[in-house]
C-alpha cells in the first residue's frame, strides 16, 4: 500500500506513480482525441451540423446521461470502496485477535511450559502469513520458509492451508486441556479467540470470491464508451477544436474512477494501492514474540 502525506498537494498533483491512470489510459486518450479531431473536422468543415436545428436534440440527450454516469459512477466507487474498508477492518480484528489469544496464554501457560510456549509464539503469526498468500490473486499455495515455520511439514500445501493451522492451534489448546494445563472455562475463552480466526478468514475469502456482478461491470464501461464516443457531435458544435481536450479529459476522468473502483474492490492483490497483508503479518509476529517470551 503506498504510503503519502494527505496535505501535500503540491507533490500529488505533479507526481506519476505505477498505479496512476494515466498512464494506463494514455493510448486510449491518444484514440479519443484523433476521434475527436475527426469529428470536429468533419463537422467545422464539411457536414457543418451546427446549422441543423436536431442538434440541439444531442445536447439535451448528453445532459440527461450526465446525470445518470455520475450516479452509476459514483455507487460504482463507494461500492470498491467499501469491500477495501472492510477488508482493512477484517485484518485489523486478526491483529487485535493475534495480540488477544497470545496475552491470555502468556497469562495462563506457566514459564515452566517452554514448549507450549513456543509453539504459540510461532504459530499464532504464522497464520496471519499462511491468510496473506492466501488471498493472494496470483499465489494460492504456501511460500513460507520451513525452517522458520517447522510445523510446515505437517501441512498439505495442496488443501486449505488457513485451515490447517487453525486446526493445529485448537489441538493443542484441547491437548493442554486434557493434560490439566488450562482448565474449562479458560478453553472457553481461547476457543472464542481462536474461532475469530476462522470468521475472519471466511468473510475475507467472501470479498475475495465475490466481485461486482458482470453484468453490471460490462454494462458500465460500454457506457462510458459510448458516452465518451458521442461527446465531440455536441461539444464541437459549441467549443469547437477545443472540445478534442475536453473531451479527452472527460474521458480520463471517467475511465479513471472504473480503474480506481476494479483496484480497490480486491484488496488482497497485489496492487500498489491494496492492503499490505504481508506487513502486518510481520507485526503480529512482532508483537506476539513480544507478548509470549
Amino acid at each position: 500500500m503506498i504510503t503519502y502525506n494527505p496535505k501535500d498537494w503540491f507533490t500529488f498533483i505533479f507526481r506519476f506513480h505505477k498505479a496512476d491512470t494515466l498512464r494506463k489510459l494514455l493510448p486510449l486518450i491518444i484514440g479519443i482525441s484523433v476521434f475527436s479531431w475527426l469529428i470536429a473536422f468533419l463537422e467545422l468543415n464539411v457536414f457543418r451540423l451546427s446549422e441543423n436545428s436536431h442538434v440541439k436534440n444531442i445536447i439535451s440527450m448528453h445532459t440527461l446521461l450526465s446525470f445518470v454516469i455520475s450516479m452509476l459512477l459514483v455507487f460504482r466507487t463507494n461500492t470498491a470502496y467499501d469491500r477495501w474498508w472492510e477488508g482493512r477492518k477484517l485484518w485489523g480484528s486478526l491483529v487485535n485477535n493475534s495480540r488477544n489469544l497470545a496475552i491470555k496464554l502468556h497469562s495462563i501457560l506457566g514459564h515452566e511450559e517452554k514448549a507450549d510456549r513456543s509453539f504459540f509464539r510461532r504459530i499464532i503469526p504464522m497464520y496471519a502469513s499462511v491468510l496473506a498468500h492466501h488471498l493472494h490473486a496470483e499465489s494460492t499455495r504456501l511460500a513460507l520458509d520451513e525452517k522458520e515455520h517447522p510445523e510446515l511439514r505437517n501441512i498439505d500445501t495442496n488443501r486449505h492451508v488457513p485451515n490447517q493451522v487453525a486446526s493445529m492451534m485448537i489441538q493443542r489448546v484441547h491437548r493442554l486441556y486434557e493434560e490439566g494445563k488450562i482448565k474449562g472455562d479458560q478453553l472457553i475463552i481461547l476457543n472464542a479467540e481462536l474461532q475469530s480466526f476462522t470468521d475472519i478468514m471466511g468473510a475475507c475469502e467472501r470479498i475475495k470470491n465475490t466481485p461486482i456482478p458482470f453484468s453490471y461491470s460490462v454494462f458500465l464501461k460500454k457506457f462510458i464508451f459510448f458516452y465518451v464516443m458521442t461527446l465531440p457531435f455536441s461539444f464541437v458544435i459549441s467549443l469547437g477544436y477545443i472540445a478534442i481536450p475536453v473531451v479527452a479529459f472527460i474521458f480520463y476522468v471517467l475511465a479513471s474512477l472504473e480503474l480506481i473502483a476494479e483496484e480497490i474492490e480486491d484488496p488482497f492483490g497485489g496492487d500498489e494501492n491494496d492492503l499490505p497483508m504481508n506487513k502486518m503479518a510481520s507485526n503480529i509476529k512482532k508483537h506476539v514474540a513480544e507478548i509470549i517470551i
